[in-house]
């Protein structure tokens, strides 16, 4: 399946990659550290490395470009940026933004357009694994009525966390089903990890072979769409071997790659392209 999706990636890409490091890309909440659903892969671990908003306003600007703009949840699946807007607009005309907004109606949409540049949208293929991963009676009706409500107002990358049931892969499959009837600009995978403090911190990351796997299928089922493999995954001898799979399997970026992934480059015969911002700009 491997040869195949290289094969795809030939016939519509040309030999280039992109190895992104985001230096100039500032993570930015805006709810601090607190979130309604304290998922079980997360529970709010990831915002405390951002930046308060408030904070990042009240100083000039630093080196960065752009903003990756994130938060806790609402129970109803939002991240509240509406009720933020002038300090968005305001942070806007300092560098691109680019949204995490979770679940919205097509009015927040269009609110949200007036100071996005993209919106990274987490896309769920499964019912049982949204109430099981985020506490919420949520249907994939409503995650596919979000991503339409968006595309219509703002350029969009879904994302596909792989193995987001606690290392199992299986509803990733229905979101890349689902997406063939859609507008797709990119696709940005990233990979389940375990995370202290969790309800899934005792749980493995996704089997090596399967996400290459779960990769090369996506690159056959899009064949001229950017692949992207995002910035959340595992480290070490894990990462290593799964980036040099997400080369042969046909990505087109790779957000800080493991050393194996530029060997693999080379020996595939790509020339590397490197980028200082979030690989959805």
């Amino acid at each position: 399946m491997i040869h195949d999706a290289w094969a795809k990636r030939q016939t519509f890409f040309p030999d280039t990659i992109a190895f992104v490091a985001p230096n100039k890309t500032l993570s930015v909440t805006v709810t601090g550290d607190k979130c309604q659903l304290n998922c079980a892969h997360c529970n709010g671990y990831y915002l405390k490395g951002m930046k308060l908003l408030e904070h990042v306003l009240s100083k000039n600007k630093g080196n960065e470009n752009s903003y990756l703009i994130s938060g806790g949840s609402d129970q109803d699946g939002k991240v509240p940026l509406v009720k933020k807007q002038a300090e968005l607009v305001e942070l806007s005309r300092r560098g691109k933004l680019n949204l995490h907004t979770g679940l919205v109606t097509e009015e927040e949409a269009s609110c949200l357009s007036e100071f996005a540049s993209v919106v990274s949208f987490d896309f769920i293929g499964d019912e049982k694994v949204i109430s099981k991963v985020y506490g919420m009676n949520a249907t994939v009706s409503d995650y596919l009525a979000a991503y339409r409500n968006l595309i219509k107002y703002v350029p969009v990358i879904p994302h596909i966390c792989i193995g987001l049931d606690g290392g199992k892969i299986k509803s990733e499959y229905e979101v890349l089903s689902i997406l063939q009837h859609e507008t797709v600009k990119a696709i940005s995978m990233i990979i389940f990890r375990p995370t202290a403090n969790t309800s899934f911190s005792h749980c493995s990351p996704p089997d090596i072979k399967e996400v290459a796997r779960f990769i090369a299928t996506a690159r056959i089922m899009y064949p001229s769409t950017p692949l992207y493999l995002g910035c959340m995954r595992p480290g070490g001898r894990y990462r290593d071997q799964v980036d040099s799979y997400a080369v042969e399997a046909g990505v087109n970026k790779i957000v800080l790659p493991a050393p194996s992934a530029r060997k693999k480059a080379v020996d595939k015969g790509l020339s590397i392209e490197i980028s200082e911002e979030c690989c959805s700009f």
